[in-house]
């Protein structure tokens, strides 16, 4: 297995650079030599995401919709972050504070996640958090409208099995979280 190489990118060029999207276009040669000119990578920023727990051993999710795909979705709270302004952490706090209306007692970093690293470039960097308490409102973005919903530690497996939690990000963050309880 030691023989496995990087490609190498020949040329690269950003065919789309925008606020909310950035595209880049690489030309790359393969380790077997063969060249591929249109390789298409998104540019995305990391993200922050939050398992909160409370003392009454339920998980905070935010139930919004997605319009990529049309449908609305269960997830933890989370969000983008620029990790040349602010510390993982420190989004992570801001993303449960403003999505939810809580504040973690306990608070510690769990994992990196890539999302898609075929053609995404971000990470996904996970928090548990215990004993979340009500702290004040929600202090949405104009583009979110949130419905906070509690669900027990022990049916949530069940939901994810059943596909009433479906999101990737959500799944991995639940599974790896639930191994690091204190709770």
């Amino acid at each position: 297995m030691n023989d496995l190489k990087k490609w190498k990118i020949l040329k690269s060029k950003m065919v789309l650079d925008h606020l909310w999207c950035q595209v880049r276009q690489d030309e790359i040669e393969l380790p077997n030599g063969k060249i591929i000119d249109d390789y298409f990578v998104s540019i995305k920023p990391d993200v922050a995401m939050v398992l909160p727990i409370t003392s009454n051993k339920e998980i905070i999710f935010v139930r919004q919709y997605r319009h990529a795909v049309g449908e609305f979705f269960l997830e933890l709270p989370a969000g983008n972050f620029d990790p040349t302004k602010e510390s993982a952490e420190v989004a992570a706090i801001r993303e449960l504070t403003e999505e939810t209306g809580y504040i973690p007692q306990e608070f510690r970093k769990i994992g990196i996640l890539y999302d898609k690293p075929s053609k995404d470039t971000n990470q996904i960097h996970l928090f548990l958090a215990e004993n979340v308490s009500k702290f004040g409102e929600q202090q949405l973005d104009i583009t979110e409208e949130l419905e906070v919903v509690f669900i027990s530690i022990e049916s949530v497996v069940d939901k994810i099995a059943q596909g009433e939690i479906s999101v990737a990000g959500t799944v991995a963050a639940i599974f790896l979280g639930l191994n690091f309880l204190t709770c």
